[in-house]
């Protein structure tokens, strides 16, 4: 590497700020994206007068189409040249909103959502590699931050705007939205910033790579949405997912390593903080969106908010996140990032002990502290956690570090989503069989309860019979709200377990130095 070369490296790009500006706007585009449809869903059925299996295509459609790309993004910043690529993927995002939201019908309007998936699962990894080269080495905490605050409120923001749009416009607003800033974002960058000159470009393609990318990923991704509502792998078409997942997952890894040229660089991972780094946001990704897929439907199902009161209730936990990720990125300057991750890891588990006490009597003040000291955990743990994964790459390899990366903190996430959603339904049956038992015929409290509400309903004019069986049938429903919230605070406790359970791996990795700072020298 050239003097110059490493002296870019001490001071970074001079127009790093609005090179970060742009980056953030981009990723936050399509973060707020994966979030903001769903409040509209309900909206979209009623307009194309589909069911809730055929309006589901908008989500998973996007999902399927930006996880496959996320791995690939570092061959294709290379193959293509990375501003060329991000400004394209902007592009291809940004028209996809808009013809999305003028969509006549369901089937161009899931078509959309796949070319948007397309352009923005290039998103999140390349503009973490873009930032790493824009900032000087030791600055490398700054721009996760900078990164960070997008990327975690987000999911935040996405309801709340999405309930505030769809009822004061209409739900094409949701994707219109996007136009301004994704042109904002795509001059900019094309505008300030420069391809990676270490970057060697591929002279093949791997048609066979990519296809058995497309094959592993796009099953396994459809099984994790899907497979709750259709009893995992109780189903036929779920078992054919599964193994034809697994199958083309070995041949995938296979073929990257014998081949010249792969499409998804797995050579990074023998860096032993790149492979640690990987579990720990696997899991990281499974307790964080897990517990962010959770706590939205407690807030709507058992407390009866809105979106909009939902995205309230939120919002100060996500501007704690904001807080301390810029706290962090100076602090592990001084402190051992580990330090500060596993203090990280603490905060969150004391945050789902909090939130697994709550009761349908909660108010929208008890989640504030529990929801503060989540943003706080989050905020200690992103910053870090990124750093320490991506350490020991160097220039060269960050673009497909980061792509691996996020990509498997994504699955994770996947993951997390479908494993609270079958232990939801799981410990919802467990506890409303456990809280039958003590409410029987011969329990003085619920004879006296049923005898109560028998009265109510005879008094509004039901005769005698038919007020019990109506009595029965409302006590039935109380059990079964108390059986959810008792299910959601042990969904609460188990995501505070499963992050703090791979705390011990970092005991594998030593003090880091900034990332992108490995194979440094002068030539």
């Amino acid at each position: 590497m050239t003097a110059t070369a490493v002296q870019d490296l001490d001071t970074g790009d001079p127009h790093k700020y609005i090179i970060a500006l742009a980056v953030v706007l981009a990723s936050l585009m399509q973060v707020i994206d994966t979030s903001i449809v769903n409040v509209a869903i309900p909206h979209m059925m009623g307009n194309f007068g589909a069911n809730l299996d055929e309006i589901a295509w908008v989500s998973t459609a996007y999902i399927l189409a930006s996880v496959i790309v996320i791995p690939m993004t570092g061959w294709l910043s290379g193959y293509f040249g990375r501003t060329r690529y991000f400004v394209t993927s902007i592009l291809i995002f940004t028209g996809a909103s808009f013809f999305a939201g003028a969509s006549g019908s369901l089937g161009l309007l899931v078509f959309w959502r796949v070319v948007q998936g397309i352009g923005g699962g290039a998103l999140i990894a390349t503009s973490q590699a873009i930032l790493y080269e824009a900032f000087p080495r030791r600055d490398a905490g700054t721009a996760m931050a900078l990164f960070g605050v997008g990327v975690m409120v987000g999911p935040t923001v996405g309801p709340t705007l999405g309930g505030w749009i769809t009822d004061n416009f209409s739900w094409p607003w949701i994707f219109y939205i996007n136009l301004p800033i994704g042109i904002v974002a795509a001059v900019m960058i094309g505008a300030y910033v420069r391809d990676n000159v270490d970057q060697v470009k591929s002279r093949t393609i791997d048609f066979i790579g990519i296809a058995l990318l497309t094959v592993s990923v796009g099953a396994l991704q459809y099984l994790l949405e899907h497979g709750q509502r259709d009893g995992w792998f109780s189903s036929p078409l779920m078992s054919t997912l599964g193994i034809v997942s697994l199958v083309a997952g070995i041949a995938l890894v296979w073929r990257e390593f014998t081949v010249d040229e792969p499409v998804i660089d797995f050579r990074v991972l023998r860096h032993r903080e790149m492979w640690v780094g990987v579990i720990i946001g696997v899991v990281f990704g499974l307790a964080l969106l897990g517990s962010v897929f959770v706590l939205p439907v407690f807030l709507q199902n058992m407390l009866h908010m809105t979106a909009e009161q939902t995205g309230l209730v939120l919002l100060p936990g996500a501007l704690a996140t904001a807080v301390t990720m810029g706290s962090s990125s100076r602090v592990t300057r001084y402190v051992d990032a580990r330090i500060v991750v596993t203090a990280g890891a603490l905060c969150f588990f004391h945050s789902m002990v909090g939130l697994s006490h709550l009761t349908t009597e909660s108010g929208a003040h008890d989640f504030f502290w529990p929801l503060i000291w989540r943003g706080v955990g989050l905020g200690l743990m992103f910053v870090p956690l990124t750093n320490i994964t991506l350490a020991d790459l160097d220039r060269r390899e960050m673009p497909q570090g980061t792509a691996l990366y996020n990509f498997f903190r994504q699955l994770g996430g996947s993951f997390g989503i479908a494993l609270m959603a079958t232990l939801l339904t799981r410990y919802t049956v467990q506890s409303k069989a456990i809280l039958t038992e003590h409410v029987g015929v011969t329990d003085p409290l619920a004879l006296q309860r049923v005898g109560a509400m028998t009265s109510a309903f005879v008094s509004r004019g039901a005769d005698a019979n038919t007020a019990h069986a109506m009595a029965l049938r409302a006590l039935d429903a109380q059990i079964g709200v108390q059986a959810s919230v008792i299910a959601f605070g042990r969904l609460y406790f188990v995501s505070g377990l499963i992050l703090l359970s791979c705390v011990p791996l970092l005991l594998l990795v030593r003090k880091t130095k900034p990332a992108g700072e490995a194979a440094v020298h002068l030539e």
